[in-house]
């Protein structure tokens, strides 16, 4: 199956689907074959802006009228209320609808739209929006062969795209990729202003610890180096880092690492019997 001859609608224009409009453009997919619905004008010309040939519509119903897969990337408040209007709507047969709303499981939307349409739910998370991201994948059983292949074709244009063995498991990815740039970041804000405190002027701080973290994760990745490897690798016993890594240690730094992304994983199943 040739995906560029597919009509991909979106309904909703907000970062997510913008970042997704993005990743499919670079892919190669053809503007006139991406369509989004956005009722507020000022994010249509947002979106409008990305390309002059994306179809944009201040209504969701020609959206989804004509679109081989639709993206619902709207607010999860909202959600209920879109996919039961869209489920009164005469759509594609065999649609594939795919949600990155978050919380919501993959069994409220077969509630919505109903249980023989091929669902795929889509945790992304934000350097999705420079193509960086990593995003996590769960299908419904209606989801044949050739739907998985395409849900993965159109996350994939964000970063990578990896399928879990069972949606259950979609709390825990929140509390790691979803929320975790987060946590880089404050390590980042943190270094940061440690820098400055050691005497470094706030840009040369600010550069050595953002091209730092870039570069420790290009080994990981680039290397397929375990991280505790790469550790040891650059600790000499009784040197600068050593003595860094102890302070880590005594603060008990796993623990508080292993208490975080609970705390994360359980408000996520909170959040998601909320909106459920």
């Amino acid at each position: 199956m040739n995906h560029h001859d597919l009509n991909i609608g979106m309904i909703g224009g907000g970062n997510m689907a913008c970042a997704l409009v993005r990743g499919l453009l670079r892919g190669g997919h053809p503007a006139r074959l991406i369509s989004i619905a956005e009722p507020d004008a000022r994010r249509r010309e947002l979106v409008a802006a990305i390309d002059p040939d994306l179809v944009i519509d201040a209504n969701n119903t020609p959206v989804a009228q004509n679109a081989a897969v639709l993206v619902l990337a709207v607010k999860p408040q909202i959600l209920p209320e879109v996919a039961l209007a869209l489920a009164s709507q005469r759509r594609p047969a065999r649609q594939l609808v795919m949600s990155v709303a978050a919380g919501v499981t993959l069994r409220s939307l077969a509630g919505w739209l109903g249980a023989a349409t091929p669902l795929v739910r889509v945790m992304p998370n934000q350097p999705a929006t420079i193509g960086a991201g990593v995003s996590a994948l769960a299908a419904s059983a209606s989801v044949d062969t050739n739907g998985r292949q395409l849900a993965g074709y159109i996350a994939g244009t964000t970063g990578r795209a990896l399928w879990l063995p069972d949606e259950a498991l979609m709390d825990a990815v929140t509390a790691v990729s979803g929320s975790g740039p987060a946590y880089f970041y404050l390590l980042m804000e943190h270094m940061e202003r440690a820098a400055t405190d050691l005497g470094l002027p706030p840009e040369l701080a600010a550069a050595l610890t953002r091209e730092t973290a870039l570069g420790a994760a290009r080994v990981v990745i680039e290397t397929k180096s375990e991280p505790g490897a790469l550790r040891t690798a650059v600790t000499s016993p009784g040197g600068t880092t050593a003595a860094a890594l102890r302070v880590f240690e005594q603060a008990d730094l796993a623990g508080i690492v292993q208490q975080a992304l609970t705390a994360a994983r359980d408000r996520s199943a909170e959040l998601g019997k909320q909106r459920s």
